[in-house]
């Protein structure tokens, strides 16, 4: 498909970032986001479109001549899998009270959007928030202590072309993974631990961000019949590895900097924006755990000042960390009072998608 059938067969378009979320200041940037339905060859044919991300700065839009850079159009379907999911960013989509486009068709989602409410909440806002807060530690650490050299192997104690790649790291880690989930499957003592490594969360992701911990290589090695020298290979491998990733992170970040963002980063000793998202992120899952309704402007559900107060750098790094690690808990306890299902009903979902793309029909 191109831009201009996108823009014919799209639903829904809002004004989101901060903008939408009533923090904006003078130099805030407009983000839009919306949803299309795509065309006729895409539902009963071999191609395939997920969302149109790009192309709005290139050529002023006919439709819409206010779509800039930033600009996001989903279609329905990739749009459907992600609120099932949760998403924090797709799920406020159909909660805004304003919206710049909206059709028929596009009123028709968003009058059914609090089917796409679970307490999966707990889980993605959680992690998005944890996301921000992980940046903010990362801009904070190479402000305080950058880095003064790419890291070479030989400090990490490996002799030349002796550390493995990240494939190779990887590939084993998966197989570490999959060894301990079967061994412990039908184990009783075990059933909390097999049921967390079969959950939804992307464990693997996880155990391939750590270095493996001196305690475990011992037990590693007897569950895997490795060798004692490969298993501290491996270590130092990741290590390794892990220091090459901070340094490249940190020379793009160097490089890519905004450079207001990058003075106020300077002044209070941490990423106010990555606090603000943060921060706005667990209040969000909260209030939706609690109430079933999702506040996408902040100045209507009241904290917009305080948020603003931090994105300004008017928080210590301190004071945020607090904040951060109260909402944590309030999330966790907000989870368990939540009368919201455990999970979104995909059939429900499934059946609203038939009944969207027959009301929207192929004749544009």
């Amino acid at each position: 498909m191109n831009r201009e059938e996108i823009e014919q067969r799209t639903i829904l378009i809002a004004l989101t970032g901060s903008r939408g979320y009533g923090l904006d200041t003078a130099t805030s940037d407009y983000d839009y986001r919306g949803i299309f339905i795509a065309t006729k060859p895409y539902y009963f044919g071999l191609s395939q479109i997920e969302q149109q991300d790009k192309g709005w700065d290139e050529t002023p839009s006919k439709l819409f001549p206010y779509l800039a850079k930033d600009t996001c159009i989903y279609e329905l379907r990739k749009f459907l899998k992600l609120a099932v999911d949760n998403n924090p960013n797709i799920l406020e989509l159909l909660w805004f009270k304003d919206y710049v486009h909206l059709t028929e068709v596009g009123k028709i989602l968003q009058q059914h959007r609090q089917l796409f409410l679970s307490k999966r909440i707990k889980q993605t806002y959680s992690g998005y928030g944890y996301a921000q807060i992980k940046k903010l530690e990362s801009h904070r650490r190479w402000l305080l202590n950058p880095p003064q050299h790419k890291p070479t192997a030989a400090e990490f104690g490996l002799v030349e072309k002796q550390a493995l790649n990240i494939s190779q790291i990887n590939s084993f880690l998966e197989y570490l993974y999959l060894l301990v989930r079967d061994r412990i499957e039908f184990l009783q003592p075990a059933k909390e631990l097999y049921n967390l490594l079969n959950a939804e969360i992307d464990y693997k992701s996880i155990l391939k961000q750590h270095s493996l911990p001196d305690e475990t290589l011992e037990t590693t090695k007897n569950l895997t019949n490795c060798s004692e020298n490969f298993i501290q290979v491996l270590q130092k491998s990741q290590q390794y590895q892990r220091a090459v990733r901070e340094y490249k992170n940190y020379k793009s970040w160097q490089k890519n900097r905004n450079p207001e963002r990058a003075k106020m980063e300077a002044k209070v000793g941490y990423d106010c924006k990555f606090a603000m998202q943060a921060i706005r992120l667990l209040k969000t899952g909260i209030e939706v755990l609690k109430t079933q309704n999702l506040i996408v402007d902040r100045r209507e559900a009241g904290d917009a000042e305080e948020l603003l107060a931090i994105k300004k750098g008017q928080y210590s790094y301190d004071e945020v960390m607090e904040m951060a690690k109260h909402l944590y808990q309030q999330l966790d306890e907000a989870e368990t009072v939540s009368t919201l299902p455990n999970s979104v009903d995909e059939s429900v979902v499934n059946q609203l998608c038939m009944d969207l793309v027959s009301k929207q029909g192929f004749s544009s």
